[in-house]
This record gives structure tokens, sequence and C-alpha cells, in this order.
């Protein structure tokens, strides 16, 4: 009943959400995101070099990990990833899929057994995410914005719950900053709607600069 009851509510808001949004956001947001990531890319090169290097000591296999993601109006794109695990990691996820510790139709284990020991570094201090500036600069994802969900996930959505889909994904948003692997996928799919519906480039920039600190070592992240 509450499920239904969120359907009809989140639907009947879904024109609102969108309606107020103004077309120089949306220009201004894209003109931000090629803006920031190509000046991240450049500023943080030497740190790309050095992990890279780390990763390919610490472990066999590739540099990069590469994933199919859910991106706006569910469109699939790869997202990039530093590799912070086994080279078969996905294969082995029927060992740890018991292991979830977050509700709801996410996917997160604190002390995964398939994750490598410079990864656990990267991880920790969210390093590994950053290649995704390559995907923000070709358009598939924001520097704020929902997390980008896979498919999995996804197949098993209530309707409510897409709305989330409705804009580009982003590296960083409103979960990240506000309790991370501590919110359940309930309350991080409302924090997306709030976003969504209250989304500006100051409160994007508000979001980024508390996003810092998790690059310094958020003891939430995993």
């Amino acid at each position: 009943m509450r499920d239904m009851e969120l359907n009809a509510k989140y639907v009947v808001d879904q024109r609102a959400m969108f309606n107020n949004v103004p077309g120089y956001y949306c220009v201004g947001k894209r003109l931000f995101d090629i803006c920031a990531s190509l000046l991240a890319i450049v500023l943080l090169s030497p740190v790309f070099l050095l992990v890279a290097v780390l990763i390919k000591l610490d472990s066999r296999g590739p540099v990069f990990f590469h994933q199919s993601r859910m991106g706006l109006m569910g469109r699939p794109f790869n997202m990039h990833k530093f590799r912070s695990m086994v080279p078969d990691a996905e294969q082995r996820f029927n060992e740890v899929e018991d292991m979830n510790e977050i509700s709801g139709f996410m996917f997160k284990v604190r002390n995964d057994p398939r994750i490598t020991r410079v990864g656990r570094i990267i991880r920790k201090t969210s390093i590994d995410e950053l290649p995704q500036l390559f995907n923000v600069l070709k358009g598939e994802m924001s520097m704020v914005g929902p997390r980008p969900p896979i498919d999995r996930e996804v197949q098993k959505y209530h309707a409510w719950h897409n709305l989330r889909l409705s804009v580009k994904p982003g590296i960083t948003g409103l979960w990240q900053v506000s309790g991370r692997n501590d919110i359940g996928f309930e309350e991080m799919c409302r924090l997306d709607l709030k976003y969504i519906r209250e989304r500006t480039l100051w409160k994007d920039i508000k979001i980024i600069i508390k996003t810092v600190p998790v690059l310094l070592g958020d003891s939430r992240a995993s």
C-alpha cells in the first residue's frame, strides 16, 4: 500500500519537478561539467599516474574497471573506475551477494573479500571514482547527480524509484554528503528526488565542496 501511495505521489510530482527547471540551468550545468572535469583531469593527472602504477604493482589485471550502468532515462553506458578488486570480481559476485549491508535495491559490502590491498586505500578515499571525470567530459555523467545504478538493480525498481533516472547521474550528490553507506536505498532515492526538485548551479557547487573531505578519507566510504 505504501509503495502504491509513493508511486502515485511522485508521478504527480514529476511535472512540477521538471517543468520548473530553466533552460539556462541545463546549459550552465553542461558548461560547468566540461570545465570542471577538464580542470580536474589536468590537476589530478599525477594522481592518475601514481594510482595506475600502484594497481599494476599490487595485482595482475587492468588498471581500469569498466561497468555498464544506467544513465539518463535508463540508457546504458560504460562507467569508468580504477580497478579496486581482483580481475574476476564480477564472476565471483555470487560469493558475496548475501553479504549486502544496505537495505533495498543496491549492493555495498564494507569488507568485500574481492578488494585488493591498493583497492582498500583508493576506495576509502574515493580515488577509485576519479576516472568518471572522463564520463562527465563525454556527457554521460555530471559532476553532481544521483549515482548510476546497475541494470539488475533497476529491474527491481518501483515506479517512483525510476524518477532518479530522469537526470544525468553524477560522480557525487546529496547521498554521498549526507551519510553515504549509513543511508538505505529508500532514503537515498528521497535525497535524489530532493536534489532534482531543488537543483541549482550554486547547490551543485556546495555539494562538490562538501565532497572534498571524502577524498581525505571518509570513514563511511568503502
